[in-house]
């Protein structure tokens, strides 16, 4: 028996290991996608039973000044969140 023989047992178990990791990391990959793909359908059946159209929306005047309005608000609210867990510690 020489080397190269000896080690197709050690390259095979190897080989088999990295297949199933792989597959493992695939099936996680599929899972956040579905569950992606969910979130964005469940949004979306809720704009149509609203009879909301974003896009239609979004064209209108005062619709950026509305969305930078929401963006400051938004990181107000942030930045005291982050105060209030740092004074909690």
């Amino acid at each position: 028996m020489d080397a190269t023989t000896r080690n197709e047992p050690d390259e095979l178990v190897a080989l088999r290991t990295r297949v199933h990791a792989l597959e493992r990391e695939n099936a996680e990959l599929a899972a956040r996608a579905n569950a992606a793909i969910a979130a964005a359908q469940e949004r979306a059946y809720w704009l149509d039973r609203w009879h909301l159209d974003l896009n239609a929306l979004m064209r209108r005047r005062g619709a950026a000044e509305f969305r930078a309005v929401v963006r400051m608000v938004r990181s107000i609210v942030r930045r005291l969140t982050r105060l209030r867990r740092r004074l909690a510690r």
